[in-house]
């Protein structure tokens, strides 16, 4: 059982799937908040009945199951009712993240969060011992989302201007990984991590 947690977090085109992968590789369990989220409104789900509940039985699919595309139209520019489904599933993840952490073998264990700084930050997760964030100057994110979507340079700003800022993700951090170079360079800062969250685990053990 893990009584060690580290939160991974970045912006877009940051980098942080690739860094999570390389920390499973290594043999840690990673929760993802995505696939938590998925999880949360899955059909007959409690967190499904209490979206169907806020929001009516027109945000679901002929087989009963959330129509995401029916969901996003109805939040999509109605602050009022994104903060309702957020209220609905952002406990909900907390929960399971920090559930799957807990349960997971090995010394540490890692909470994939992509909006971290955007959703409470470190209050919303005190159970948290460390908060890395995969970090990369704006000007690279911009060409690499560019490139990897294939859009142009207004899409691609607005895309980053939705997110937190660099500043704001970099505040909740204790630990940045620069991931401005080749994807190769990342594997020595992911081991070294790795070490290093090994020991901080260990020694709480005792």
């Amino acid at each position: 059982m893990a009584a060690f947690c580290v939160g991974v977090t970045g912006g877009v085109a940051s980098g942080k799937s690739e860094v999570t992968r390389r920390f499973q590789a290594l043999g840690v369990v990673v929760a993802d908040a995505d696939v938590a989220a998925r999880a949360a409104v899955e059909t007959g789900s409690e967190g499904l009945a209490q979206v169907v509940a806020a929001f009516g039985r027109d945000i679901l699919d002929a087989q009963g199951a959330l129509d995401r595309a029916a969901m996003r139209r109805l939040v999509f520019g109605d602050e009022t009712a994104r903060r309702r489904l957020e209220a609905i599933v952002h406990p909900l993840v907390r929960a399971m993240l920090r559930a799957q952490c807990e349960a997971a073998a090995g010394v540490y264990a890692i909470a994939a969060i992509p909006l971290l700084a955007e959703g409470g930050g470190r209050e919303a997760y005190p159970w948290l011992d460390r908060c890395l964030v995969v970090d990369v100057p704006v000007a690279v994110q911009q060409a690499r989302v560019m490139r990897r979507d294939g859009i142009e340079v207004e899409l691609a700003q607005r895309m980053i201007a939705a997110q937190a800022t660099r500043e704001a993700r970099l505040a909740i951090a204790d630990d940045i990984l620069v991931n401005d170079g080749p994807i190769e360079a990342l594997q020595v800062q992911v081991e070294a991590l790795d070490r290093r969250y090994r020991a901080m685990a260990e020694s709480l053990r005792g």
